[in-house]
């Protein structure tokens, strides 16, 4: 699974396009992450075995897309910052601990 420089490019230039950037403070993109994440949970609210796997796709497309933008608001590589995060989570949840359980870190 691999999100291509191409993807990226297209998504910044489609907002360069429109003039939109002025409009993309790091707050209004967490908001509107936010907004799209809702909106893909929605999709599961009456029935989470009988859902339009397409309408997900185009939800969860939505909080990528602006999470992708995000981080090239903040400057932030998309693939160091999940690194980095899974290194933190691989401490705070040993495997010897964490195995099976759905537990917080906290209460392991």
């Amino acid at each position: 699974m691999q999100i291509s420089e191409q993807t990226i490019q297209r998504i910044l230039k489609f907002t360069e396009e429109r003039d939109w950037d002025q409009f993309h403070s790091p707050v209004n993109l967490a908001k509107s992450i936010a907004i799209e994440a809702s909106e893909l949970l929605e999709c599961f609210q009456w029935d989470d075995v009988n859902y339009d796997r397409e309408h997900v796709l185009e939800e969860l497309a939505d909080v990528m897309n602006y999470c992708l933008q995000m981080a090239d608001k903040l400057q932030a590589d998309p693939d160091e910052i999940l690194n980095d995060k899974c290194t933190k989570n691989e401490k705070k949840y040993p495997v010897e601990k964490a195995k099976g359980s759905n537990k917080k870190y906290t209460e392991l």
